[in-house]
């Protein structure tokens, strides 16, 4: 199993920066890919970046230029630099990491939820 420790949400105006990470734990074989997603009051769970093992990244088109995601495998770590935030990225947001574990199935699991929210 997985368990996974999200840190680094808080309040910023709008145009700030904020810094999420994302710590994963557990006895696992590997992570393969790691991801944020978030959820506004009222809407659907939305993709925002997703990053593989070897480093390949995919944002959302809303977030493209504005937020980097980037891993530690070392660490098991997933981070999100958000910069020039707006107040639609005011959300819940959630990491996610696709594992495998020792007996080589395969899961996923996800985190906490860290509140994000941007003033005007």
């Amino acid at each position: 199993q997985v368990q996974l420790v999200e840190s680094g949400g808080g309040l910023v105006q709008a145009g700030g920066s904020l810094r999420l990470s994302c710590a994963a734990s557990g006895i696992i074989f590997n992570i393969n890919t790691m991801s944020w997603y978030r959820q506004a009051p009222g809407k659907q769970r939305e993709l925002v970046a997703t990053i593989t093992l070897v480093g390949s990244t995919n944002y959302a088109d809303s977030v493209k230029g504005r937020f980097t995601i980037s891993r530690d495998n070392a660490m098991r770590t997933v981070y999100l630099q958000m910069n020039s935030l707006k107040p639609e990225d005011t959300a819940v947001y959630y990491c996610n990491v696709d594992y495998i574990s020792l007996t080589r199935d395969y899961g996923d699991a996800w985190g906490q939820g860290t509140q994000v929210t941007v003033s005007s």
